[in-house]
């Protein structure tokens, strides 16, 4: 397994970036298409003591917007941040990369620009 892992789903534009950029430069990469394959619970709550779960959930996706407001107003804590990720990895957002015991959440154009 390489040492870093991108998450996310292929057809997202920013996860083409960061994959292509890391082709482009000859860097090994295992990528796990976690609408294809899902994501477990144990996975997002070590996200989420990384980053906090504010940050991995995208309140900005076509996911979210499909929420009833209901449902949205639901969303307080990390508990119900996880379980609706679970359920609805589209709403995490893009690309989340593990590298070297640390993990970048988001496409960040100045880490392609080195």
């Amino acid at each position: 397994m390489a040492n870093i892992i991108v998450y996310g789903i292929p057809n997202c534009n920013s996860v083409k970036k960061v994959l292509d950029w890391y082709k482009h430069n000859n860097i090994p990469i295992d990528f796990i298409d976690y609408k294809k394959y899902g994501i477990k619970a144990e996975k997002l709550i070590e996200w989420c003591k990384a980053v906090g779960w504010e940050i991995l959930l995208n309140k900005k996706s076509t996911t979210w917007r499909s929420l009833s407001v209901e449902e949205q107003q639901l969303v307080k804590n990390e508990k119900v941040a996880i379980q609706l990720m679970t359920q609805y990895p589209s709403i995490i957002k893009r690309p989340v990369i593990e590298m070297n015991g640390k993990i970048m959440v988001g496409l960040n154009e100045s880490y392609l620009n080195k």
